[in-house]
């Protein structure tokens, strides 16, 4: 019977995502790939280092227990096939059972996220994060130096979500950046009750929601914990709260918090991934929690 990905949880990684190849990245970007291929070949038997997604890859892989694999880890990178063996091997030598791998050498690798039925897709490179949300996947582009937390709550992922323009679309962020506090207040005031239009990563939180209930049903060990934190506050909060109802779907936490520094409250929550669309809120974030951008809505356009 041939292998199914349908009603599994599958995220696409990047290799400099999975493992910390950025001094290896540091000699492709100086030279060429075929310096970089090179280097990966003698370093073959040599098993990479953490990358900023391996503890949470790590937690993913535990939902798998015997024949019942609800998660699917694969490698999607821009990568030579050569220097995909080097990928494998110290994916193999730390025990992380990753059986799959597109390698693309140089060629943006997003077209294959629809064979892949990816929910979730993460790289390092900001070209094919854009081009992966602009195909309709949720994708977000790591800060491969954020600060990882591995021995954190071994039994349980945690996962952190921004609002507007991440799990919501940016139609009020859109209003906000143009007119301010006050008319972002009163257009949610006013549409309180009309759930806001889907964001990138609701497709993710979708997924999430389904893996997080299977696991209560079957007592797996490994739970799920989810959170929204967002800098909205009173009474703009309702139209988030009303629109997660709409669709069907909870978080576990949710943190409006009108203005205050999201770090502190992520530092209390330790995610195991947070994910924002605005490069400051990253920055501050990937110093206590690993971090991924959305490259997504208003605070992302490319200014021509």
């Amino acid at each position: 019977m041939a292998f199914s990905l349908d009603g599994k949880l599958v995220v696409a990684i990047s290799s400099r995502a999975l493992f910390n190849f950025e001094e290896e990245n540091q000699i492709f970007e100086a030279t060429d790939d075929s310096a970089y291929m090179q280097l990966q070949l003698e370093r073959i038997d040599q098993a990479a280092k953490p990358g900023v997604a391996y503890p949470l890859v790590k937690k993913l892989l535990g939902f798998n227990q015997g024949k019942q694999q609800m998660v699917e880890v694969v490698i999607l990178s821009r990568n030579d096939p050569v220097s995909g063996l080097r990928v494998f091997r110290s994916a193999k030598s730390v025990g992380l059972a990753i059986e799959r791998g597109v390698f693309t050498r140089g060629r943006p690798p997003y077209h294959y996220l629809k064979s892949l039925q990816a929910n979730l897709f993460l790289s390092a490179n900001a070209d094919d994060v854009r081009a992966t949300l602009d195909a309709g996947f949720p994708a977000a582009m790591v800060f491969p130096q954020s600060k990882q937390i591995a021995e954190s709550n071994p039994d349980e992922i945690r996962i952190a979500f921004d609002g507007d323009a991440v799990l919501f679309s940016d139609e009020a962020e859109q209003v906000f950046q143009s007119k301010g506090l006050d008319a972002f207040v009163a257009h949610e005031s006013k549409k309180v009750e009309i759930p806001l239009p889907p964001g990138p990563f609701k497709p993710l939180l979708e997924a999430l929601h389904r893996l997080q209930n299977a696991t209560k049903q079957d007592n797996r060990p490994m739970r799920i914990r989810t959170a929204l934190v967002t800098a909205r506050s009173a009474p703009a909060h309702e139209r988030a709260i009303r629109t997660l109802m709409a669709w069907g779907v909870t978080v576990d936490e949710a943190m409006f918090l009108g203005g205050l520094a999201k770090k502190d409250f992520l530092k209390e929550f330790q995610p195991d991934f947070f994910f924002d669309d605005q490069l400051g809120h990253c920055e501050l974030a990937s110093d206590v929690a690993p971090t991924g951008q959305v490259l997504s809505g208003i605070a992302n356009q490319i200014k021509k």
